[in-house]
């Protein structure tokens, strides 16, 4: 149901065994690669010098290097019962790598592909026909610099909007601390009164927000040009799009976590009167150690306000086609609410999975989404996601992931 494309055997590999469940199993840290067979030892090498090692010869035992801990361990002494151990990620850099490995091998995305690699393609098109990159960082104003230290590396990039981090040393040599500057840029024919409404709506949103799975925004600040920067707690741990991208699928007890801590964000968001609608993989972080934060305010809405008991309705079409709820095509207004919990849903779907359900919500336009209406119908329900006859362990994405 997941892909218009069937499993595909890779060449060269034995029978039985995908590719793609192979490098999946690798990041999980289940196995290791395949290695050539060793040559035989020969007397040259017992007597050559370069075979050992330079500690070796000093009479010092050398220290075996440890392997790195799996990215997700069951720990029945931990809280939850599990252990994240996620690697500090650059996002940016991470899907150029994948960009530049895709381009070389010269692959066609078809039309109706339901891989997440495949929105990542047509999103990459869009930001690199919007953005201009400023390689040397914002022209930041001093305000900016002293509070937070010099912007630096790219760990993120969007249409209208570069994320950088920041590095703010601390006194007495202790080091520093990091931020996530978001650098706007303002739409194409948006007026000035619009850009400036635009980003404090979204700041006042999000900086009223205090919760362990909502993302902590510190400050709004204009740079020397006069472009707004909203400063926010910076998560080393990447996004969540990036994590499964490059993961193939999340399993179970993984995916879960993360989607038990999503959906106690989007509860307290709706409790504070306020909807994302724009709730996807890529507006998820992650910290190091597997705490996921909701961030990017820019479709937030407020549905009730503090001295309102009812909700109001809301209109307005928003988000990325596959998160994007059916009511918001087919209503004129409709419960925000509603439209989060549904993109939760497809979120999990995509986790679990590494695929879209649909392009789009719409019968009409999506055979996959006709298919699901219809089989909603079905007295027996939905098995076991990992029933579905479209789910393989092949992962496309794969192909292109980084180790």
């Amino acid at each position: 149901m997941f892909s218009t494309r069937d499993s595909q055997r890779i060449r060269g590999e034995s029978p039985g065994r995908s590719r793609g469940s192979s490098i999946t199993a690798m990041l999980n840290g289940n196995t290791t690669p395949h290695s050539p067979p060793a040559r035989k030892t020969t007397s040259n090498d017992k007597t050559s010098d370069k075979s050992v090692p330079p500690a070796a010869k000093n009479g010092v035992k050398p220290v075996a290097l440890k392997d790195p801990p799996p990215r997700f361990v069951v720990n029945g002494d931990a809280q939850g019962g599990h252990d994240h151990f996620l690697k500090q990620s650059r996002r940016q850099e991470k899907l150029s790598d994948m960009w530049r490995t895709l381009l070389g091998k010269k692959q066609e995305i078809a039309e109706n592909d339901l891989s997440l690699v495949s929105s990542w393609v047509d999103t990459l098109k869009l930001e690199k026909e919007a953005a201009t990159d400023k390689k040397n960082g914002p022209n930041a104003s001093a305000t900016l610099v002293e509070k937070y230290g010099k912007c630096q590396e790219v760990v993120g990039r969007g249409a209208f909007g570069i994320v950088r981090i920041s590095h703010k040393k601390l006194d007495n040599g202790g080091g520093e601390k990091l931020f996530a500057v978001k650098e706007f840029r303002r739409r194409p024919d948006e007026t000035e009164r619009r850009y400036s409404k635009r980003l404090t709506s979204e700041f006042c949103i999000s900086s009223s927000l205090r919760h362990p799975n909502v993302i902590h925004t510190l400050d709004l600040l204009k740079d020397a040009k006069g472009d707004y920067c909203e400063v926010m707690e910076y998560c080393a741990g990447g996004d969540l799009y990036t994590l499964v991208l490059s993961s193939g699928k999340l399993e179970v007890q993984e995916a879960d976590c993360f989607f038990k801590q999503l959906m106690r964000g989007v509860k307290y968001l709706h409790e504070m009167g306020v909807a994302h609608r724009d709730l996807k993989p890529e507006n998820l972080l992650l910290t190091t150690r597997g705490v996921l934060k909701i961030t990017d305010f820019g479709n937030g809405e407020c549905f009730r306000m503090a001295w309102e008991q009812e909700a109001h309705m809301v209109s307005g079409l928003c988000g990325s086609a596959p998160y994007i709820a059916p009511e918001e095509y087919t209503d004129k207004e409709f419960d925000a609410r509603a439209v989060d919990v549904w993109a939760c849903g497809v979120i999990y779907m995509a986790m679990r999975t590494g695929r879209h359900l649909w392009r789009v919500a719409k019968k009409d336009e999506d055979e996959f989404y006709a298919r699901y209406l219809e089989g909603r119908r079905d007295e027996e329900g939905y098995g076991p996601i990992e029933s579905l006859h479209r789910v393989s362990s092949y992962i496309p994405c794969c192909d292109i992931c980084v180790l």
